[in-house]
């Protein structure tokens, strides 16, 4: 009845703009975070347990306990609670030796990059790598020499990321080759617990009081963008991701969105 009545007043309460069009996503109870890219939507909910989303219903992926799961370019990868790195290989996830890992992003053009747990520091590994892995060997991570409490990146436009003070900085021109960059440029304007970067390049983040925003203006030449744009929800949102045109929200109450544009 609870989770029930919080739907009714999450429904009476979600505010639409004109460009966003925002309905419920097949229900997750209790859904924590969520990753989109290539037309694929995993999710993971409050008892570390991974979700593929296949039609309407969300289908368990594992037994293994993931604190973050993601797909993309290079693959379905997740860390577990006690922060290894896995890919999902001929339908079983497969541990992998290296770093640990509390964050791990698979949108990028089929590099891999995650964030550290405690320390915070930031480790990309190479396309070639990532694609080839197969659960046997170790996998060689490469320092990215920045600390960062969120990382995301898209198959354009360079990779984003939160700091542990919430500034937000895009990484541009990266090599998925050999994970190099061209130098971080921060992002004014707001500070964000999250960024997610689409397959296309599209931006958005969570402030931490839970709004979502937009980066606008994003081209090759300029990868930082021009400006944040809101994009009205009255719920507070605690993590979001984009493909395809739709963006995916889980609110703070653990209920999954979808909007279009």
């Amino acid at each position: 009845m609870k989770f029930i009545t919080v739907i009714l007043l999450g429904l009476c309460s979600l505010t639409i703009s004109n460009a966003w069009h925002c309905s419920y996503a097949p229900k997750l109870l209790n859904a924590q975070q969520i990753d989109a890219g290539l037309g694929n939507v995993v999710a993971r909910d409050n008892l570390n347990i991974a979700y593929s989303l296949i039609g309407e219903q969300w289908q368990r992926l594992s037994t293994i306990r993931f604190k973050h799961v993601s797909v993309g370019p290079a693959g379905l990868w997740g860390c577990d609670t006690t922060n290894r790195v896995y890919k999902f290989v001929a339908g079983n996830f497969q541990c992998s030796s290296g770093v640990s890992l509390q964050q791990v992003d698979a949108g990028g053009n089929d590099h891999i990059v995650g964030v550290q747990p405690n320390n915070q520091n930031t480790y990309c590994l190479s396309g070639c790598n990532a694609l080839t892995y197969s659960g046997v060997g170790s996998l060689s991570w490469s320092s990215l020499a920045k600390k960062m409490r969120y990382y995301s990146c898209g198959t354009k436009f360079g990779c984003w990321g939160v700091d542990r003070s919430y500034r937000v900085y895009v990484a541009k021109n990266v090599n998925p080759e050999n994970c190099n960059t061209c130098g971080w440029t921060q992002v004014t304007g707001l500070y964000m617990k999250m960024v997610e970067v689409g397959t296309d390049g599209s931006v958005f983040g969570v402030t931490k009081d839970g709004k979502i925003y937009q980066r606008v203006g994003i081209t090759s030449q300029l990868q930082e963008g021009t400006q944040w744009v809101p994009v009205p929800m009255s719920m507070t949102v605690r993590h979001v991701s984009y493909d395809l045109r739709t963006l995916w929200a889980v609110t703070n109450s653990g209920v999954v969105m979808k909007c279009t544009s």
